[in-house]
């Protein structure tokens, strides 16, 4: 290989109505899991191991340019993903949601098991097997492999299907349109197939699009994955205050479709998370592979259903009082800033007006409603206290919730920090901002 070659890429900052609503809703220590679920797609890398085969010289540009030139409508495979944000065992994550009102996970109350929606915590913790199909943009399954039972979701044409067989429960939904390159129009429940999304091509999507001015991006040497050639595309912030280190991404040398992602953590230590073919045949996949009919005896959830069930725990979350019903509307209602750009940006979210601050003492607690320790169990307790730290500054006092990945900063007065930065580079913000 030809020594590395330096890219820029430059695009006008990403916008930030999707991440808004995912870190309004996520705001608390439980919920922080689900933003790092969310956002898996947004930030992986890729362990270097060894020499790899000797391949033609190519540039950075050149690289991505062959990213965006690909055209792989048809593959199967088997994908590994690793997580590692460094919370405490996820038991501890539904007895907080329980204390805090967040019922809006899908798996419990009147949601089902096979919801998409609810599977995305899960995959913010240990190791998952995935197996995946694709014929083009309107014929997809994924299915999550467990020890004793196994979670698919399936769309064929406009239909989509997802089937828990551990709980025997099924959902179904209507399709978005989509047109030739596969982007879809939207439709009403399938949001949660495609927050579900977690393809080596669209982690890679998602990274590229994020990069700007403040990325450098080099070629770095090559590897051998799945059993097939591959360039190393790295990806690193040349700003300080990220938790991001660097992002590689291993690029099928002959069709140019990613195939490895991992992020390395710029504190250190093992990857925050690893998504990996460890198999793939980019022939066209059998047709009964889109085929679903639920089984006898299988509880089957409309998607309308389902939202309606969601809608319910929004309610029950706001009745309550407590902090996540509060800034669930903050990114509807409220308003959004950011402070900085690039990979430390920073978003500050205000709740709507009349609402009470999301934290406090005496008083202000009493009128937000903020859960007591008495509400909790010892493990919520202890995930409470393992997630957060009290910090102080020129814009008052409050907490740090903190994870390897993405942090949120929840001030005394009522405001939300929140970004993929370190605790030091959230104080600044609220510092700046104030």
């Amino acid at each position: 290989m030809a020594p590395n070659d330096n890219a820029r890429i430059t695009e006008d900052d990403r916008e930030p109505g999707a991440f808004r609503r995912k870190a309004t809703r996520y705001a608390l220590p439980v919920a922080v899991a689900g933003v790092a679920a969310a956002t898996i797609g947004l930030v992986p890398a890729l362990a270097a191991g060894g020499s790899g085969p000797e391949l033609a010289d190519i540039s950075a540009r050149q690289l991505i340019e062959k990213i965006a030139a690909s055209d792989t409508q048809q593959l199967s495979g088997s994908v590994k993903i690793t997580t590692d944000l460094g919370l405490p065992a996820l038991s501890g994550l539904d007895s907080m949601a329980g204390a805090l009102g967040d019922a809006g996970s899908g798996s419990g109350g009147d949601g089902s098991t096979a919801d998409p929606a609810s599977k995305l915590l899960e995959l913010a913790s240990g190791s998952h097997t995935l197996r995946v199909a694709a014929d083009g943009p309107d014929k997809q399954r994924v299915s999550i492999v467990e020890d004793a039972a196994e979670y698919s979701l399936i769309r064929n044409g406009d239909e989509v299907w997802a089937y828990d067989s551990g709980s025997n429960q099924a959902y179904h939904a209507k399709a978005p349109q989509t047109d030739e390159q596969g982007k879809g129009s939207g439709a009403k429940g399938s949001k949660g197939a495609e927050e579900l999304d977690v393809t080596p091509s669209e982690l890679a999507a998602q990274v590229l699009k994020a990069a700007d001015d403040t990325t450098s991006v080099t070629v770095d040497g090559t590897a051998r994955v799945a059993g097939h050639d591959a360039y190393r595309l790295l990806i690193k912030p040349k700003q300080t205050g990220s938790t991001v280190g660097s992002v590689t991404i291993a690029v099928d040398a002959k069709t140019g479709t990613p195939l490895k992602f991992t992020l390395a953590s710029s504190g250190g230590g093992k990857a925050i998370v690893d998504v990996g073919f460890t198999k793939v045949d980019f022939a066209k996949p059998d047709a009964s592979t889109f085929d679903f009919t639920p089984p006898k005896g299988a509880k089957v959830t409309r998607a309308d259903e389902a939202e309606a069930a969601h809608d319910k725990s929004a309610k029950n979350e706001g009745h309550a009082g407590g902090l996540l019903g509060e800034l669930s509307g903050a990114g509807d209602s409220g308003e959004v800033k950011t402070i900085g750009k690039g990979w430390s940006t920073v978003y500050e979210l205000t709740a709507p007006d009349g609402a009470d601050a999301p934290a406090g003492k005496g008083a202000e607690a009493a009128r937000s409603g903020a859960p007591k320790a008495e509400d909790l169990t010892g493990e919520a307790q202890g995930l409470m206290d393992a997630l957060g730290s009290k910090v102080t500054g020129k814009f008052g006092s409050g907490t740090v919730v903190q994870t390897r990945l993405v942090n949120a900063l929840m001030t005394d007065d009522g405001k939300v920090y929140v970004g993929a930065v370190t605790k030091d580079a959230l104080v600044k913000a609220a510092n700046q901002a104030n």
